[in-house]
């Protein structure tokens, strides 16, 4: 399935086939590359755990009413940014939220160090976190709305020339206790055993994919 078709898919669907491609951010050092490794589903007005819950339609959640294949980018606790995916169809608000991803070599590593700008005991601690992965990548509020396909952009979203076999874990989403019922759907995947990856579910899934299920 190309990025184009996955990013047209729900936001249930799209997240765990996020897993494994790539983000590209052009920045004036050069440019990052890196591996998309945890994503978190937030689809639909029925989510409970979704800004849109209930369709609501504001300046903020607009962005996830648009067609799929453009960023959605909020601020948290006033000073951390969070990049989502926006994918489905207008006016049906869907988001994959991007939790964590792996720089694909030493030099975007060593990038995406310097734009953090702190001392890190642990690399895997770069960008194992939704506001981490932005601090690392230079990503703002200014990103909000970009289209993630176009090619130019400095901020894209790229099918991997790899193919990457693995297991998949799902779980519960972080962090969204308000959400009620919704808080323990299993919404958030994960390549199982990546060191990236944000945090580690005590009873984790494995994922089926809907074309392998028996």
């Amino acid at each position: 399935m190309t990025i184009q078709e996955i990013v047209q898919l729900p936001a249930l669907e799209a997240a765990p086939r996020l897993l494994g491609q790539i983000i590209s951010r052009i920045t004036p050092a050069g440019e990052i590359r890196c591996r998309i490794v945890e994503t978190e589903s937030y689809g639909g007005a029925e989510d409970k755990g979704s800004h849109a819950y209930g369709n609501r339609r504001t300046a903020r959640t607009e962005m996830m009413f648009r067609q799929g294949g453009i960023a959605y980018v909020y601020l948290i606790y006033g000073m951390y940014h969070c990049l989502n995916v926006v994918t489905g169809a207008e006016d049906d608000p869907q988001a994959v939220l991007i939790r964590a991803v792996e720089p694909l070599d030493t030099k975007d590593e060593q990038r995406m160090l310097a734009l953090r700008n702190v001392p890190l005991n642990r690399r895997r601690t770069l960008c194992n976190g939704p506001g981490k992965l932005c601090l690392a990548l230079d990503i703002d509020k200014s990103f909000n709305g970009v289209q993630l396909l176009g090619s130019g952009g400095t901020l894209r979203l790229e099918e991997a020339s790899d193919s990457l076999e693995t297991e998949i874990e799902c779980g519960p989403r972080i962090n969204i206790d308000y959400a009620e019922e919704y808080a323990a759907k299993p919404w958030r995947f994960y390549i199982k055993d990546h060191p990236y990856v944000s945090a580690k579910n005590s009873n984790p899934l494995a994922y089926i994919h809907p074309l392998d299920a028996p």
